[in-house]
């Protein structure tokens, strides 16, 4: 730290600065050239080298990481913002690393504290909202420093828009776009430090791929997620009325404001802005400082960039053009990007329910209310909803269909329960089946009417083709069903839907009025006093502006999703059944295994096992949970959507789902055509959700059986070639002596042919009454020398005898001794088994 200082000593030395220009000793000498003040005249672009940023290049691959960190906050402590502004671009890429995701900076999204506590500790303290990193930015922003962001790294709307000459709808973009000079490449935007460095910060979380080793790190527990979460505490403050105050050097000056340009009315806050009348790039709005926004502007940019890059990758065209089978996919969100976005629409919620009670009605605000509280109730309708809707479109159509799912579906209900965030949640009772959604939340639930209907339809599609048996698929059924479910939602969703559907004949001179978004400048709920039919036109506005304006809506109540709501209902009875078949095959197939069958002297199951889903591996207990998630999600549904115990009777047994004679499940759903059973689309539908299977059964010779996992492939065939030329050398004598009466024959017959040949069924089950067998003689099989189960076991056995000084001849000769006892045994129980038969 000493030469750092020294080096900075000498060169903010103003006589050292005039006299030379001060180069450290490990820079190349080709580096020490002299620019006359003529050719900087000429050339204005030209900047002369930063040699506080050469040497800071230099000290970040040399020095410890708390050492650059240390002298990092030394030069943003004493160094001014003219000096400064010439690093902060390094710096800021060095942190988050670069736009193309060829440098990981600091990997804050792998940085773990019970990993690297020192590390975390120091890069949580650099980059905390109070922190050095911070003060940096204000301090630029004092002096009105812009620098140049890339268009080709935003989002792909926002990028196609301005390479159109289009200005986008977000007024994070007004102002900001510059047009490459003669010969440019590419438009850039020039950006304050703050949008800076919140642009880099808020894209690093999808520029930036995770390391091969990092795949199983807990998101919440990384270091990037931690600094979301300070972030929005700090900027979108739920608690009090003011943000926290700027931290700015004693006596220096204080950051200047960076208000929203072109200046918005709030009162046209919180409805949504018109996409139709676009503007060009070329007729941006000049900068218009309104002094009331000068409170929130460092919240209303943050907001802004963690929506524009975190959800605006789809907009109402690509997703129109992605509902086609054939269109590819644009952007594809990771699980970890899922999980940071409903870490937003959490604080949202909370942020928005801060509203003091009378302040949370439109009809009582005034101008005498704050600018943060004109925000609080506009953040979410103005910036989000729009682009989540879009966001979560894409998700519920894209996704696998798998336990990943699950991120998306919690951000989705966390989005959908703004209530569980509001302050009056606490002074609740505990019992949260008794609870009853509150009449307040009625004009959320009917301004985001789409986000609870077609997005619930969109699901039942996904449940209708999972697995249900398995215990994560069931229990994000469960967890749906449970959240629309709760008391007194299901009906504001209908008084929504009944909203929405109300002819527009009440008022004549509406009759011919688009539903379009409002545009910028007023509100249109002034000149129409009816306050039904003003909650009517706010639905309808709400929904084209979201499916535009010929969309065709399907009622969550109606018909046709009442018909998903049974299909899903029978799935859930059949899921259940089938839970508890392949439970008690399992338990029937562990407690049937023959000891010996462990030791490879028995004959292992070569025909395979049927493997749906993850019942097998995770046992009784997630039977149990399987049973029960199914069960209350069954519950829910029909308290949703008022079905009877005799519906699902009828249903259950149209379906055919009843057991057969034996207990056993039937096949799947088939008819009996020229070559055999052929499967309805029923049939397929039962096999691809395991509800269903045949009984499948390797029915050709058993030597030739494809080589399975647990044998040696080149073992295998060498004893398939050895046994082949025993058997046709001793074919005659195998067969006369397995035609004899006496015990030696049946000894043979134990051995030389396939016990359980004569009771297999061959063929498909319609031949199976016709189907000629084909006779096979007695031969020899050393294929069971192949596994490595019997290797293991002989092996085991030799270490065992030689414990106990017994040598591998007689150890051999104890082995086959031991087996001829058993086989004799063997021999007789068959024989008697025959016998009884007859």
């Amino acid at each position: 730290m000493t030469t750092f200082r020294r080096r900075v000593a000498e060169w903010r030395s103003p006589s050292l600065r005039r006299a030379t220009l001060w180069v450290p000793q490990w820079f190349p000498k080709v580096a020490v050239f002299n620019v006359p003040q003529e050719a900087a005249m000429a050339f204005p672009h030209l900047q002369q080298p930063s040699f506080l940023l050469a040497s800071l290049k230099a000290d970040s691959v040399n020095k410890p990481f708390a050492q650059r960190c240390q002298d990092l906050v030394k030069v943003i402590e004493d160094f001014p913002a003219k000096e400064l502004h010439a690093i902060f671009p390094w710096l800021v890429e060095s942190i988050f690393g670069s736009l193309d995701g060829v440098l990981v900076g600091w990997n804050l999204r792998c940085l773990q504290g019970r990993v690297s506590p020192v590390e975390y500790s120091i890069a949580m303290e650099f980059l905390d909202p109070g922190g050095p990193m911070m003060k940096l930015v204000y301090k630029l922003q004092a002096e009105d420093y812009k620098f140049d962001f890339p268009v080709s790294y935003l989002p792909g709307p926002v990028k196609a828009s301005i390479q159109e000459r289009v200005l986008p709808d977000s007024p994070l973009y007004h102002n900001k776009v510059q047009f490459p000079p003669t010969g440019g490449l590419g438009l850039n935007l020039a950006l304050n430090p703050f949008e800076y460095y919140m642009f880099f910060f808020a894209l690093s979380l999808i520029t930036q791929k995770p390391l091969p080793g990092t795949l199983h790190i807990r998101t919440s527990d990384c270091a990037y997620f931690i600094l979301v979460d300070r972030y929005l505490s700090w900027f979108l403050p739920t608690e009090g009325s003011v943000l926290p105050a700027l931290s700015s050097s004693p006596g220096g000056p204080n950051p200047s404001p960076a208000p929203r340009t072109p200046t918005m009315p709030f009162a046209s806050y919180g409805l949504h802005h018109t996409s139709l009348l676009k503007r060009h790039i070329s007729h941006q709005t000049s900068v218009n400082a309104d002094p009331a926004s000068h409170e929130i502007w460092r919240s209303e940019t943050l907001l802004q960039v963690f929506v524009e890059m975190w959800l605006h990758h789809y907009s109402l065209e690509m997703y129109q053009k992605m509902q086609s089978p054939h269109a590819k996919e644009s952007f594809t969100p990771t699980e970890e990007h899922v999980l940071v976005v409903r870490l937003l629409l959490k604080h949202l919620h909370a942020f928005s329910n801060s509203l003091k009670p009378e302040q949370v009605s439109p009809s009582t605000h005034s101008h005498a209310t704050s600018p943060l509280e004109e925000f609080k109730r506009a953040a979410v309708p103005r910036f989000v909803q729009q682009k989540l809707y879009l966001f979560l479109q894409h998700c519920f159509g894209h996704w696998p269909l798998d336990a990943s799912f699950r991120a998306v579906l919690e951000m989705w209900l966390s989005y959908l329960q703004p209530w569980r965030y509001a302050p009056e949640k606490q002074a609740q009772s505990s019992d949260c089946q008794a609870r009853c959604v509150s009449e307040r939340w009625a004009p959320f639930v009917q301004e985001n009417l789409l986000m609870y209907t077609k997005l619930f339809v969109g699901f039942l599609s996904r449940a209708l083709r999972t697995d249900l048996v398995s215990p994560k698929n069931a229990l994000m059924v469960f967890r749906v069903a449970k959240v629309f479910a709760q008391p007194n939602l299901a009906e504001m969703i209908q008084k929504g839907e009944q909203l929405f559907l109300e002819p527009e004949l009440v008022i004549p001179h509406r009759q011919h009025r688009l539903f379009t978004a409002p545009t910028f400048t007023g509100s249109f709920l002034s000149s129409w006093p009816p306050a039904v039919t003003d909650a009517s036109f706010k639905v309808k506005s709400h929904v084209y502006s979201l499916e535009g304006q010929d969309c065709k809506y399907t009622p969550m109540f109606g018909p046709e999703v009442r018909t998903l709501v049974l299909r899903l209902a029978q799935l859930i009875t059949q899921a259940k059944q089938t839970a508890k078949s392949i439970s008690d095959q399992c338990g029937e197939s562990t407690a049937g295994r023959p000891f010996l069958s462990w030791l490879g002297f028995c004959s292992t199951d070569t025909n395979g096992s049927y493997a749906a889903n993850d019942l097998d591996e995770m046992g009784q207990d997630s039977v149990r949970k399987t049973d029960e998630y199914l069960e209350k999600a069954l519950e829910y549904l029909c308290q949703m959507f008022r079905l009877s115990e005799a519906q699902l009777t009828q249903l259950t047994l149209a379906l055919g789902t009843t057991q057969d004679e034996n207990g056993k499940k039937q096949l799947p759903d088939c008819v009996v055509g020229e070559d055999g059973l052929i499967l309805t689309p029923l049939g397929r539908y039962q096999i691809i959700n395991g509800l269903r299977r045949f009984d499948i059964e390797y029915q050709g010779d058993s030597e030739l059986q494809p080589i399975r996992s647990y044998e040696i492939a080149s073992l295998v065939r060498v004893l398939f070639r050895l046994s082949s030329a025993i058997n046709r050398r001793f074919a005659g004598p195998m067969a006369a002596l397995c035609s004899r009466a006496d015990f030696l024959g049946s000894f043979c017959r134990y051995h030389l042919t396939e016990p359980g040949l004569a009771d297999r069924h061959l063929l498909s089950p319609v031949a199976r009454g016709c189907a000629a067998r084909r006779p096979r003689g007695p031969r020899l099989s050393l294929r069971f020398l192949g596994s490595y189960r019997t290797l293991l076991s002989l092996l085991l056995a030799f270490f065992v005898a030689s414990l106990f000084c017994i040598g591998p001849l007689p150890c051999a000769l104890l082995l086959v001794l031991g087996y001829l006892l058993y086989a004799v045994a063997m021999t007789l129980l068959t024989e008697r088994s025959k016998l009884h038969h007859l």
